[in-house]
């Protein structure tokens, strides 16, 4: 499965993005799906997760009411809405998908396919 992340871009403080993880293969829509994020000098953080129904989800506290995770099965993409942007959102954002649902959402080794990431810029 090959994932590619798109949608980033460079907005202010109180804008919102959209990002898309897009996969090759249609077993996409049996995999559990997280996107993670990593600021300069920090390390890869979990944002959000979706199983493969999308009902269940998950976000970190630091998102929680912000951002929204959804999945399109038609379309094999998993979307990332983020809203009311902040400077400290700023970072590289992956998609990352798991052959079956994490025990830990912020287990990178569950983990099998990740994409290559979309710099999200946000400024005061």
């Amino acid at each position: 499965v090959q994932l590619q992340a798109s949608g980033g871009g460079a907005v202010q403080t109180g804008a919102s993005l959209r990002l898309s993880c897009t996969a090759s293969s249609r077993t996409f829509k049996t995999n559990a799906v997280a996107w993670f994020r990593q600021a300069p000098g920090k390390e890869r953080e979990l944002v959000a997760g979706i199983n493969w129904s999308g009902r269940v989800t998950y976000y970190a506290d630091s998102v929680k009411g912000r951002f929204t995770v959804s999945r399109d099965s038609a379309k094999n993409t998993v979307v990332l809405d983020m809203n009311r942007l902040k400077p400290e959102d700023t970072a590289v954002y992956y998609c990352a998908a798991a052959e079956s649902r994490p025990v830990r959402w912020s287990a990178e080794e569950e983990y099998n396919y990740w994409g290559q990431g979309t710099q999200v810029t946000v400024s005061s």
